[in-house]
Protein backbone atom coordinates (compact mmCIF):
# COMPACT_ATOMS: atom_id res chain seq x y z
CA UNK A 1 0.00 0.00 0.00
CA UNK A 2 1.23 3.60 -0.43
CA UNK A 3 -0.12 6.73 -0.71
CA UNK A 4 -0.43 9.18 -3.95
CA UNK A 5 1.93 12.19 -3.18
CA UNK A 6 -1.30 14.66 -5.06
CA UNK A 7 -4.69 13.38 -4.17
CA UNK A 8 -3.30 11.71 -0.64
CA UNK A 9 -5.16 8.42 -1.68
CA UNK A 10 -4.28 4.92 -0.71
CA UNK A 11 -3.11 3.46 -3.57
CA UNK A 12 -2.91 -0.17 -3.83
CA UNK A 13 0.14 -2.11 -5.05
CA UNK A 14 -1.74 -4.16 -8.15
CA UNK A 15 1.18 -6.71 -7.65
CA UNK A 16 0.07 -7.53 -4.52
CA UNK A 17 -2.18 -10.50 -3.67
CA UNK A 18 -3.93 -10.80 0.13
CA UNK A 19 -5.50 -13.87 1.74
CA UNK A 20 -6.48 -14.99 5.49
CA UNK A 21 -4.74 -17.36 7.07
CA UNK A 22 -3.05 -19.03 10.35
CA UNK A 23 0.39 -18.31 12.03
CA UNK A 24 2.26 -21.21 12.03
CA UNK A 25 5.59 -19.93 13.64
CA UNK A 26 7.38 -17.12 14.17
CA UNK A 27 10.87 -16.77 14.07
CA UNK A 28 13.30 -13.01 14.75
CA UNK A 29 10.59 -10.89 13.58
CA UNK A 30 9.14 -12.91 10.56
CA UNK A 31 5.70 -14.78 10.43
CA UNK A 32 5.12 -17.79 8.31
CA UNK A 33 1.52 -17.74 7.43
CA UNK A 34 -0.52 -20.74 5.99
CA UNK A 35 -3.16 -19.12 3.39
CA UNK A 36 -5.89 -20.92 1.69
CA UNK A 37 -4.10 -22.80 -0.31
CA UNK A 38 -1.39 -24.00 1.75
CA UNK A 39 1.08 -22.24 0.74
CA UNK A 40 3.32 -20.93 3.34
CA UNK A 41 4.36 -16.79 2.79
CA UNK A 42 6.84 -15.32 5.18
CA UNK A 43 5.41 -11.98 6.62
CA UNK A 44 6.51 -8.97 8.29
CA UNK A 45 3.97 -7.53 10.86
CA UNK A 46 2.77 -3.37 9.79
CA UNK A 47 4.29 -0.83 11.90
CA UNK A 48 0.76 0.05 13.46
CA UNK A 49 0.53 -3.12 15.43
CA UNK A 50 4.02 -2.11 17.59
CA UNK A 51 2.42 1.93 17.73
CA UNK A 52 -0.49 -0.11 19.74
CA UNK A 53 1.86 -2.41 21.39
CA UNK A 54 0.28 -5.64 19.80
CA UNK A 55 2.32 -8.40 18.44
CA UNK A 56 1.08 -11.43 16.29
CA UNK A 57 1.55 -14.62 17.75
CA UNK A 58 2.01 -18.53 16.70
CA UNK A 59 -1.87 -19.34 16.17
CA UNK A 60 -3.26 -16.24 15.28
CA UNK A 61 -5.80 -15.68 12.05
CA UNK A 62 -4.66 -12.68 10.41
CA UNK A 63 -5.11 -10.96 6.69
CA UNK A 64 -1.74 -10.57 4.58
CA UNK A 65 -0.61 -8.91 1.67
CA UNK A 66 2.00 -10.29 -0.27
CA UNK A 67 3.66 -10.25 -3.37
CA UNK A 68 5.83 -13.61 -3.39
CA UNK A 69 5.65 -16.79 -0.76
CA UNK A 70 9.12 -14.75 0.45
CA UNK A 71 7.64 -11.11 0.81
CA UNK A 72 4.32 -10.46 2.80
CA UNK A 73 2.89 -8.61 5.57
CA UNK A 74 0.64 -8.95 8.27
CA UNK A 75 -2.37 -6.62 8.03
CA UNK A 76 -5.11 -7.53 10.48
CA UNK A 77 -5.10 -9.86 13.33
CA UNK A 78 -8.36 -11.63 13.95
CA UNK A 79 -10.21 -11.40 17.76
CA UNK A 80 -8.54 -14.33 20.02
CA UNK A 81 -10.15 -16.44 21.74
CA UNK A 82 -7.55 -17.05 23.83
CA UNK A 83 -3.61 -16.03 24.34
CA UNK A 84 -0.60 -16.57 26.45
CA UNK A 85 2.13 -14.41 26.77
CA UNK A 86 4.12 -17.51 27.96
CA UNK A 87 4.94 -19.40 25.76
CA UNK A 88 3.62 -17.01 23.17
CA UNK A 89 0.70 -18.65 21.72
CA UNK A 90 -3.27 -18.15 20.44
CA UNK A 91 -5.98 -19.40 20.06
CA UNK A 92 -5.93 -22.75 21.59
CA UNK A 93 -9.23 -24.39 22.41
CA UNK A 94 -7.93 -27.37 24.28
CA UNK A 95 -4.91 -28.00 26.68
CA UNK A 96 -4.59 -31.92 26.90
CA UNK A 97 -2.68 -32.41 29.88
CA UNK A 98 -0.89 -36.20 29.47
CA UNK A 99 0.06 -38.42 32.45
CA UNK A 100 1.07 -41.43 32.73
CA UNK A 101 -0.67 -43.43 35.69
CA UNK A 102 2.59 -45.58 36.46
CA UNK A 103 6.32 -45.06 35.05
CA UNK A 104 6.28 -41.99 36.02
CA UNK A 105 3.43 -42.28 38.71
CA UNK A 106 1.16 -38.89 38.41
CA UNK A 107 2.30 -35.69 40.24
CA UNK A 108 -1.13 -34.08 40.74
CA UNK A 109 -0.01 -30.90 41.38
CA UNK A 110 1.24 -30.30 39.04
CA UNK A 111 -1.66 -31.28 36.46
CA UNK A 112 -3.53 -28.95 38.85
CA UNK A 113 -1.52 -26.05 37.45
CA UNK A 114 -1.91 -26.56 34.30
CA UNK A 115 -6.07 -27.21 34.19
CA UNK A 116 -5.82 -23.90 35.94
CA UNK A 117 -4.28 -22.26 34.15
CA UNK A 118 -6.07 -23.61 31.28
CA UNK A 119 -9.53 -22.47 33.06
CA UNK A 120 -8.08 -19.03 33.45
CA UNK A 121 -7.16 -18.68 29.82
CA UNK A 122 -10.51 -19.75 28.52
CA UNK A 123 -8.95 -23.27 27.36
CA UNK A 124 -10.43 -26.39 28.11
CA UNK A 125 -8.28 -28.54 29.89
CA UNK A 126 -8.32 -32.13 29.10
CA UNK A 127 -6.34 -34.81 31.69
CA UNK A 128 -5.05 -37.96 30.01
CA UNK A 129 -3.71 -41.06 32.13
CA UNK A 130 -1.83 -42.93 29.84
CA UNK A 131 -0.52 -46.39 30.44
CA UNK A 132 -4.02 -48.27 31.96
CA UNK A 133 -2.73 -51.42 30.81
CA UNK A 134 -0.27 -51.40 33.60
CA UNK A 135 -2.20 -49.97 36.58
CA UNK A 136 -5.99 -48.63 37.00
CA UNK A 137 -6.59 -45.21 36.33
CA UNK A 138 -9.96 -44.91 37.41
CA UNK A 139 -9.11 -42.99 41.43
CA UNK A 140 -7.25 -40.47 39.38
CA UNK A 141 -10.09 -39.90 36.28
CA UNK A 142 -13.07 -39.72 39.32
CA UNK A 143 -11.11 -36.61 40.89
CA UNK A 144 -11.03 -34.74 37.86
CA UNK A 145 -14.69 -36.29 36.19
CA UNK A 146 -15.78 -34.75 39.62
CA UNK A 147 -13.83 -31.58 39.49
CA UNK A 148 -15.81 -31.21 35.96
CA UNK A 149 -13.19 -31.64 33.78
CA UNK A 150 -13.21 -34.19 31.28
CA UNK A 151 -10.44 -36.90 32.07
CA UNK A 152 -10.18 -40.40 31.07
CA UNK A 153 -7.60 -43.40 30.71
CA UNK A 154 -5.70 -44.59 27.68
CA UNK A 155 -3.85 -47.15 26.54
CA UNK A 156 -1.90 -47.16 22.88
CA UNK A 157 -0.21 -50.39 23.68
CA UNK A 158 -3.81 -52.15 24.32
CA UNK A 159 -5.63 -49.55 22.22
CA UNK A 160 -7.74 -48.74 25.20
CA UNK A 161 -9.84 -45.49 24.38
CA UNK A 162 -7.63 -44.12 21.34
CA UNK A 163 -10.80 -43.14 19.29
CA UNK A 164 -11.95 -41.61 22.57
CA UNK A 165 -8.39 -39.20 22.25
CA UNK A 166 -8.54 -38.83 18.88
CA UNK A 167 -11.66 -37.17 19.34
CA UNK A 168 -9.77 -34.58 20.91
CA UNK A 169 -8.04 -33.07 17.69
CA UNK A 170 -9.37 -31.93 14.48
CA UNK A 171 -11.28 -28.74 16.31
CA UNK A 172 -8.97 -25.73 15.87
CA UNK A 173 -5.02 -25.40 17.97
CA UNK A 174 -4.57 -27.98 20.88
CA UNK A 175 -1.77 -27.80 22.99
CA UNK A 176 -0.52 -31.13 24.14
CA UNK A 177 2.01 -31.12 26.94
CA UNK A 178 3.11 -34.25 29.85
CA UNK A 179 6.75 -35.38 31.34
CA UNK A 180 8.85 -37.45 29.28
CA UNK A 181 7.95 -40.57 29.41
CA UNK A 182 4.11 -40.63 29.40
CA UNK A 183 3.75 -42.05 26.11
CA UNK A 184 3.06 -38.91 23.91
CA UNK A 185 4.54 -40.01 20.78
CA UNK A 186 2.92 -43.30 20.79
CA UNK A 187 -0.73 -42.11 21.31
CA UNK A 188 -0.20 -39.41 18.81
CA UNK A 189 1.59 -42.36 16.03
CA UNK A 190 -1.63 -44.79 17.32
CA UNK A 191 -4.23 -41.77 16.23
CA UNK A 192 -2.40 -40.56 12.86
CA UNK A 193 0.68 -43.03 11.97
CA UNK A 194 1.78 -40.67 9.31
CA UNK A 195 2.82 -37.93 11.99
CA UNK A 196 5.80 -40.97 12.42
CA UNK A 197 7.56 -39.36 16.02
CA UNK A 198 10.19 -42.10 16.83
CA UNK A 199 9.64 -42.83 20.92
CA UNK A 200 12.57 -41.13 22.15
CA UNK A 201 12.04 -37.98 19.88
CA UNK A 202 8.65 -36.16 21.41
CA UNK A 203 10.92 -34.97 24.01
CA UNK A 204 12.56 -32.61 21.01
CA UNK A 205 9.65 -32.87 19.19
CA UNK A 206 6.63 -31.42 21.81
CA UNK A 207 8.51 -29.57 24.51
CA UNK A 208 10.10 -31.36 26.33
CA UNK A 209 13.71 -32.05 27.39
CA UNK A 210 16.31 -30.96 24.96
CA UNK A 211 13.89 -28.55 23.25
CA UNK A 212 14.39 -25.14 25.66
CA UNK A 213 13.92 -22.85 22.47
CA UNK A 214 10.87 -20.53 23.63
CA UNK A 215 9.33 -20.34 19.91
CA UNK A 216 6.29 -21.99 19.33
CA UNK A 217 5.02 -23.80 16.30
CA UNK A 218 1.84 -25.42 14.72
CA UNK A 219 2.22 -28.74 13.30
CA UNK A 220 -0.97 -30.33 11.38
CA UNK A 221 -2.40 -33.29 12.77
CA UNK A 222 -5.64 -35.35 12.60
CA UNK A 223 -7.49 -32.09 10.74
CA UNK A 224 -6.53 -29.57 13.33
CA UNK A 225 -3.24 -28.21 14.96
CA UNK A 226 -0.82 -29.22 17.63
CA UNK A 227 1.00 -26.51 19.21
CA UNK A 228 4.93 -27.36 20.19
CA UNK A 229 4.55 -24.91 23.47
CA UNK A 230 7.80 -24.97 25.34
CA UNK A 231 6.89 -23.10 27.39
CA UNK A 232 4.09 -25.22 29.54
CA UNK A 233 7.20 -27.72 30.40
CA UNK A 234 8.40 -24.68 32.71
CA UNK A 235 5.63 -23.84 34.93
CA UNK A 236 7.79 -24.04 38.00
CA UNK A 237 10.15 -21.64 36.69
CA UNK A 238 10.45 -17.78 36.97
CA UNK A 239 8.59 -16.30 33.87
CA UNK A 240 5.96 -18.85 33.61
CA UNK A 241 2.12 -17.77 33.60
CA UNK A 242 0.99 -16.56 36.73
CA UNK A 243 -2.95 -16.80 37.59
CA UNK A 244 -3.48 -13.49 39.92
CA UNK A 245 -4.82 -14.75 43.37
CA UNK A 246 -8.61 -13.33 42.78
CA UNK A 247 -9.06 -15.63 39.71
CA UNK A 248 -7.43 -18.66 41.20
CA UNK A 249 -10.82 -19.65 42.73
CA UNK A 250 -12.69 -19.56 39.35
CA UNK A 251 -9.59 -21.84 37.37
CA UNK A 252 -10.57 -24.70 39.80
CA UNK A 253 -14.22 -25.28 38.54
CA UNK A 254 -15.86 -27.29 41.67
CA UNK A 255 -15.09 -24.40 43.44
CA UNK A 256 -17.58 -21.98 41.72
CA UNK A 257 -20.72 -23.55 43.20
CA UNK A 258 -19.58 -22.21 46.31
CA UNK A 259 -18.16 -19.04 45.76
CA UNK A 260 -19.64 -16.16 47.15
CA UNK A 261 -21.02 -18.48 50.11
CA UNK A 262 -18.73 -17.74 52.97
CA UNK A 263 -18.93 -15.49 55.62
CA UNK A 264 -16.66 -13.38 54.51
CA UNK A 265 -16.33 -11.70 50.70
CA UNK A 266 -12.57 -11.25 50.96
CA UNK A 267 -12.46 -15.32 52.14
CA UNK A 268 -9.15 -16.67 50.30
CA UNK A 269 -10.62 -20.16 50.66
CA UNK A 270 -7.86 -21.37 52.75
CA UNK A 271 -8.91 -21.73 56.05
CA UNK A 272 -11.03 -19.62 57.42
CA UNK A 273 -14.11 -20.18 59.37
CA UNK A 274 -17.37 -19.85 57.41
CA UNK A 275 -15.70 -20.45 54.01
CA UNK A 276 -18.06 -22.58 51.65
CA UNK A 277 -15.18 -24.50 49.66
CA UNK A 278 -13.46 -25.74 52.97
CA UNK A 279 -17.11 -27.42 54.09
CA UNK A 280 -16.99 -28.87 50.99
CA UNK A 281 -13.68 -30.30 50.87
CA UNK A 282 -14.52 -31.19 54.44
CA UNK A 283 -17.83 -32.94 53.16
CA UNK A 284 -16.15 -35.02 50.53
CA UNK A 285 -17.28 -32.54 47.97
CA UNK A 286 -14.13 -31.38 46.78
CA UNK A 287 -11.00 -33.80 46.50
CA UNK A 288 -8.57 -32.87 49.41
CA UNK A 289 -5.55 -33.24 46.64
CA UNK A 290 -7.40 -30.20 44.58
CA UNK A 291 -7.89 -27.93 47.59
CA UNK A 292 -3.97 -28.89 48.36
CA UNK A 293 -3.23 -28.08 45.22
CA UNK A 294 -5.23 -24.92 45.02
CA UNK A 295 -3.79 -23.42 48.59
CA UNK A 296 -0.14 -24.11 47.39
CA UNK A 297 -0.82 -22.09 44.15
CA UNK A 298 -2.39 -19.47 45.99
CA UNK A 299 0.46 -19.44 48.63
CA UNK A 300 2.95 -18.85 45.54
CA UNK A 301 1.05 -15.79 44.44
CA UNK A 302 -0.97 -13.87 47.21
CA UNK A 303 1.85 -11.43 47.60
CA UNK A 304 2.50 -10.42 43.85
CA UNK A 305 2.04 -7.26 42.29
CA UNK A 306 0.12 -6.74 39.33
CA UNK A 307 3.24 -4.80 37.62
CA UNK A 308 5.30 -8.03 38.58
CA UNK A 309 2.68 -9.97 35.65
CA UNK A 310 2.74 -7.52 33.57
Amino acid sequence: MAKDRRTGETKTNSNLSADSGIIMKSDSGFYYVKISDGSIVQCRARGKFRSENISPLTGDFVDISYSDLKNGAVEKIHERVSFFRRPPVANIKKLIIISSVKEPEPNLFVIDKLSALAESKNVEPVIVFSKCDLADAGSFVKIYENAGIVSFEVSAEKNVNVDKFASLFGDGVCALTGNTGVGKSSLLNAVDPDFKIPTNEISYKLNRGRHTTRRVSLYEFHGGYIADTPGFSSLEKEGGEIIPKEELPYSFPEFRQYLGKCRFTSCSHTGENGCAVCEAVKKGEIAESRYSSYKRIYDSVKDIKDWNMR
